[in-house]
């Protein structure tokens, strides 16, 4: 019988989305994401946001989504650690009680972009400290890009989101390499 012996995940490319409303608000979070998790490799453009209205009471109008992709890849079981520091983070630059940020942190491998969340839903698994992921994108050989699932965001469908992992995943290959 051969023996079976674990072998250990690749490593991952850090990214975290942002929502937000007010345009200063952008460049502190990122600072403050820097001196955590070292330099921002890529950051996407800003697209307004307008895939529902949940964050609207709390963060105004009109919303902008931007990406951040990090330069250090990560080990993929520190996840739960990078969501407790971006809750920090959005609780650092809350404006009375209310976020003027948030921040969703994830990673992508070159099969598959998994985000963090503090909530709890059947598609998700519990990680540690309060903290769950979820597989929110496939990569597919066949098609040559990320797909969703029927659980993903509907912003994650977007033909501009997909395009900008696709190019995070060339990066990503490029960053292993050494």
């Amino acid at each position: 019988m051969r023996r079976r012996v674990p072998t250990p995940p690749e490593q991952a490319l850090l990214l975290v989305g942002t929502l937000f409303s007010r345009p200063d608000i952008y460049p502190k979070a990122l600072r403050c994401l820097e001196e955590c998790f070292g330099e921002a490799i890529m950051e996407s453009p800003m697209i307004e946001w307008d895939f529902s209205e949940h964050y609207k009471e709390e963060l105004g109008g009109p919303i902008f989504r931007r990406f951040i992709f990090f330069r250090k890849l990560i080990e993929q079981d520190h996840l739960s650690a990078c969501k407790l520091k971006t809750c920090e983070i959005e609780n650092s630059l809350s404006d009375d009680g209310k976020r003027t940020i948030n921040l969703d942190p994830g990673y992508l491998t070159v099969a598959k972009l998994v985000l963090a969340s503090t909530k709890d839903y059947s598609h998700r698994l519990y990680l540690t400290d309060g903290i769950f992921a979820e597989v929110t994108l496939s990569y597919s050989k066949d098609k040559g890009k990320y797909t969703p699932f029927s659980y993903t965001y509907r912003d994650y469908y977007d033909e501009r989101y997909l395009r900008l992992f696709s190019i995070a995943r060339s990066l990503l290959i490029f960053l292993s390499r050494g």
